[in-house]
């Protein structure tokens, strides 16, 4: 199912990590996978989906990811740490 969404990219626990959002969260995280973004994910080996949020519209997503980028690095670890404590990356639940 293609849902609007944000997400987090980190290239390991606690590693370097990337907010985005798309409207279809398999193929972008697919996308990051095999490495096809140059740019900022590509140099730093940011590859794991760590976190993401669905959302009802495109709008609503987008407005989320501007307030994410926003926050500090901590808030977004712990956030992320919330919902998944051990740093799992995520792609197999999403891919199925």
């Amino acid at each position: 199912m293609r849902l609007p969404a944000v997400y987090m990219m980190a290239s390991g626990v606690r590693g370097t990590l990337y907010v985005g959002v798309t409207s279809d969260l398999v193929q972008r995280v697919w996308q990051h996978r095999a490495g096809t973004f140059g740019g900022f994910t590509g140099r730093h080996q940011v590859k794991e989906l760590v976190w993401y949020e669905r959302h009802g519209s495109m709008e609503a997503a987008i407005c989320r990811e501007k307030v994410l980028k926003k926050w500090r690095r901590l808030w977004k670890l712990e956030l992320v740490e919330e919902l998944n404590p051990e740093w799992r990356d995520l792609w197999a639940e999403i891919a199925e």
